[in-house]
């Protein structure tokens, strides 16, 4: 009995194994039976072992958990595409647009029903997307010859959109002529409203409501109140609206005005984005005029104790062009201009190395952008059971500036390069990233960068009613010549998950990150559910000494997401982590309850100038 357990452990261990190296190698595929004799023998391997990690409980349930068969990969573009492909070249004579109810029916099957009051009751108060809003979004119109590609290009879009769950194009053949056809677009949108929050110890809090599809017509209206028991105002308001696809040229714009303990000012923000090949113009502008902030932008890492009271202004515009027509795959060469705008009302109170980081400066950049992009489907990435459309292709962005300083104009450059790809034999997908940049002032080096990055998806794999996948990043980041203020760290971006300390910072950082996930079949009161362990590992420290030679810090966790696609509401997230020798300002232990914004595939779209990011 002890000899029969032992042999299972053991095989257990040699398939891990054997699934590591197998992801290094390509398989021999000179011929069609040497590929078929493989399948068949990884078949007859993978049944084999089910059935003896079966014999015990522990062994199934790591069966399950972590070794899974191949699945068969589908091209679900190809699919798509073959379905538009009958149809292509005929008239389109009319165009029907339904939008279903949030709850019960899909786009697959019209005939569901909601099941319970909760549900007819969101569907009752959920106001459905506007038809003429729908119609706004189509590629094609009336008249236009059907173009496979455009299809499912405009399926891409619709799916995109935060508000709508699931989207199809029905095509018919005309009853009466041969070459004209009908198209019906069933869209089914998600409940649009949303609640979110948060507590900051024992100070301070916020809470949000939101809409994402105010009125059906695709804006977004968002009001957050923001409190604290000892920083005035003691409860303030941040307020937004977005006006989403203006004029059906899918030009967004978006209004700001903030008035808490942290910030005080207006935000303006207008985006006209390179959406697909077909688009010649893009531009795009920004305008923050702070009263009071802490930071320059939301996002930036650096803080100042003392409130800025300053001006951010930025503009960009660039014409796109076909260099590659006859080829299936668009390539696009784009000419880009921008100009970026920091304009302080008072100085700010710093240390003297630092003063010239808040400078007052104007800087003028040109662009290059060579990018080539395609979408295929798959589903059980980021989201929860819907289609999501995953980019491949390239980008290559050359960027020159001249920026106007108070403190001494100088040169900007930078070449920044990404490619992301399906790999052979459909084993998973590789994103990777590098980048080199900097500013150059009376000969010398200034303010630079020095960034690399990969990322691997590994292919969607079956464990009985479960479905599996494994995530891993690797993030080289140097700074060269920074500011003192300037500091990386280990918890933005959750290079360390739940990692949040100020001793742990520098100018240098390498860190990887693994995630196994395990999507359950079960729901949790509509729920989708997905329980994943993650190892991350990195090292950060000065930029004058190998990376190799700088302080470890790791964290090792395990938890559990909630989602409900039919929701605007961000994805739930219960995680409990270890982080061993942690530095003195970090417990050994973390345990978080809050809210997950959906993570975003690496984009091969043309945008606007702009100097990269040391964060």
């Amino acid at each position: 009995m002890v000899q029969n357990q032992i042999q299972i452990y053991l095989t257990f261990l040699l398939v891990i194994a054997a699934g590591l190296a197998g992801y290094a190698q390509v398989p021999n595929t000179d011929t069609i039976q040497i590929e078929k004799q493989r399948i068949l023998k990884q078949e007859h391997f993978y049944d084999s072992l089910e059935n003896r990690a079966n014999q015990r409980k522990l062994t199934g349930w790591l069966y399950d958990a972590l070794i899974s068969p191949p699945r068969p990969y589908v091209d679900k573009k190809a699919l798509a595409l073959d379905y538009f492909n009958k149809y292509e070249g005929k008239i389109i004579a009319s165009i029907n647009i339904n939008a279903l109810d949030v709850f019960g029916p899909s786009c697959t099957d019209t005939t569901k029903k909601a099941d319970n009051w909760a549900e007819k009751a969101a569907n009752a108060i959920h106001t459905k997307s506007n038809l003429k809003t729908i119609r706004k979004l189509l590629l094609f119109k009336i008249g236009d010859m059907l173009d496979p590609e455009v299809m499912y290009e405009n399926e891409r879009i619709i799916r995109d959109l935060p508000y709508i769950r699931d989207v199809r194009i029905y095509v018919e053949q005309d009853s009466v002529y041969v070459g004209l056809v009908n198209v019906t677009v069933l869209t089914k949108d998600r409940f649009s409203f949303g609640v979110s929050g948060g507590v900051n110890g024992t100070s301070s809090g916020d809470i949000e409501l939101y809409n994402r599809n105010i009125f059906g017509v695709g804006h977004e209206v968002s009001v957050k109140f923001v409190g604290h028991i000892e920083r005035e105002p003691y409860l303030g308001v941040e307020t937004y609206y977005n006006i989403k696809n203006i004029g059906g040229r899918f030009l967004d714009i978006k209004l700001g005005y903030l008035n808490t303990y942290k910030r005080e000012g207006y935000v303006f923000d207008l985006r006209k984005p390179f959406l697909t090949q077909n688009v010649k113009w893009g531009y795009g502008g920004f305008s923050a005029r702070m009263y009071r902030t802490d930071r320059i932008r939301n996002t930036d890492p650096v803080k100042v104790e003392e409130p800025l009271d300053l001006w951010v202004n930025s503009f960009w515009g660039g014409r796109s062009f076909n260099i590659s027509p006859r080829h299936e795959n668009i390539t696009e060469l784009t000419l880009l201009s921008g100009i970026n705008n920091w304009n302080y009302f008072e100085e700010p109170v710093v240390d003297p190395e630092n003063s010239h980081f808040f400078a007052n400066r104007t800087l003028y950049m040109l662009g290059l952008t060579v990018s080539q992009r395609r979408y295929i489907q798959d589903q059980l990435i980021y989201s929860y059971g819907i289609t999501e459309n995953i980019p491949e292709g390239f980008k290559n962005e050359l960027i020159y500036g001249y920026d106007a300083n108070e403190h001494g104009d100088r040169h900007y450059l930078h070449f920044f390069t990404s490619n992301g790809n399906l790999l052979l034999s459909r084993r998973g997908y590789l994103f990777t990233s590098a980048g080199v940049g900097g500013y150059l002032k009376n000969s010398k080096f200034e303010e630079g960068i020095i960034h690399g990055e990969v990322n691997f998806i590994s292919k969607l794999a079956t464990a009985g009613r479960k479905r599996v996948r494994t995530f891993a990043n690797l993030n080289y980041t140097l700074g060269v010549r920074r500011f003192e203020i300037e500091n990386l760290t280990l918890g933005e971006n959750d290079h360390i998950r739940g990692f949040d300390s100020d001793i742990a910072i520098g100018k240098q950082r390498l860190n990887v990150k693994l995630e196994h996930v395990v999507f359950l079949p079960h729901e949790f009161y509509k729920f989708n559910i997905a329980v994943f362990g993650f190892v991350d590992v990195g090292a950060i420290g000065s930029n004058k000494q190998l990376i190799f030679k700088q302080d470890y810090y790791s964290g090792i966790g395990l938890g559990i997401r909630f989602h409900n696609e039919n929701l605007v509401f961000e994805t739930f997230r219960l995680r409990l982590a270890f982080y061993p020798f942690p530095p003195a300002d970090m417990s050994f232990v973390g345990f978080s309850l809050d809210e997950q914004s959906k993570q975003r595939f690496i984009s091969f779209e043309p945008i606007g100038p702009a100097p990269m990011n040391f964060e």
